[in-house]
């Protein structure tokens, strides 16, 4: 056995059905594939209330090679695995689901491309998918409309399931980030990394708990962390929108001075142009508040999450 530690971080909310199985995954592909490696799985629970925490304990008590982290309350899909990564004391870390769409078969397969020294950063993107054909459309238009506004490529198909040298986060730790989006900061601060291909897998048990508000939440987050020409866009619109109501409105007065006695324009271009002017004003205002809102939380600095309880790791925190 050699003297590295691989990590394998698994987010966990409400997933009894799912945990001790996917526990059991890892370990059989530590002891097929990477008996040479020593290994911790860290479970980072979200404020289950299914009993997942009973499982994760006393998986815990049966291998301290098994930890946990317990979260005082949801702190959402985002915070709380970005900081299970940031609390791994591998060499590496990898960020898996606990429903088996990812693959735990791929976990070998990135290990042995990290161990040959040439990449610090593996992504595993998406190329199939069993999931919802609808769903993936849309996750689809959403990429690709992030990857035209956004200055960063930002990486299609990519969850975060991969695997992250320990330098890789250092950096994440030095940024001291109160709001990741870790698709983002991976594709910012990671170019030279390998991109490797799967088919995402149904869930094993259970239903998935990331509801429209939180997938919203992600795009929002993509949006007002890594674009501005969103902004100027808006801008630019109402410079043009007020251009052409001064030409419409100059085409008026002339047609009105013309047919002083007949002309009529009747309430309905007036209202029809108001409900339309408004409408537009309200969406950019509501994405002017996406941006506030993003600046403010930044600026209250709060923890990305706040721990009830950890097992089997050491108290300081990274």
């Amino acid at each position: 056995m050699n003297n590295k530690c691989v990590s394998v971080v698994i987010p966990t909310y409400n997933e009894v059905e799912n945990v001790k199985a996917i526990a059991e995954a890892v370990k059989e592909e530590f002891k097929k594939e990477l008996a040479d490696y020593a290994y911790e799985i860290l479970f980072i629970d979200n404020y289950s209330t299914d009993g997942t925490r009973d499982i994760i304990r006393q998986l815990c008590e049966e291998d301290e090679n098994v930890k946990a982290i317990f979260n005082i309350k949801n702190f959402g899909p985002d915070n709380s695995p970005y900081y299970g990564m940031l609390q791994a004391t591998g060499d590496c870390v990898i960020l898996l689901c606990a429903d088996f769409q990812d693959p735990v078969d791929m976990i070998h397969r990135m290990v042995r491309e990290w161990e040959k020294g040439s990449y610090k950063v593996i992504t595993a993107i998406k190329k199939t998918s069993k999931e919802n054909k609808l769903g993936r459309f849309f996750r689809s238009v959403y990429y690709k409309t992030i990857c035209k506004l956004s200055d960063t490529k930002i990486i299609e198909h990519f969850t975060g399931f991969g695997l992250y040298d320990k330098s890789f986060l250092d950096v994440l730790r030095k940024l001291d980030e109160p709001i990741p989006f870790l698709r983002g900061l991976v594709a910012e601060f990671s170019e030279n990394r390998l991109e490797m291909p799967y088919e995402q897998q149904k869930r094993r048990a259970g239903k998935s708990h990331i509801r429209f508000f939180a997938l919203y939440d992600i795009a929002m987050r993509s949006v007002t962390s890594y674009t501005r020409i969103t902004l100027r866009i808006a801008t630019m619109f109402g410079f043009i929108m007020g251009f052409f109501s001064f030409l419409i409105a100059l085409v008026y007065l002339i047609y009105k001075l013309v047919n002083w006695n007949n002309f009529d324009t009747g309430m309905a271009p007036i209202v029809i142009g108001m409900f339309f002017i408004g409408a537009v004003q309200l969406i950019f205002l509501g994405l002017l508040g996406e941006y506030v809102m993003s600046i403010n939380q930044r600026v209250m600095n709060r923890p990305l999450v706040v721990e009830e309880e950890r097992i089997n790791l050491p108290n300081d925190k990274k």
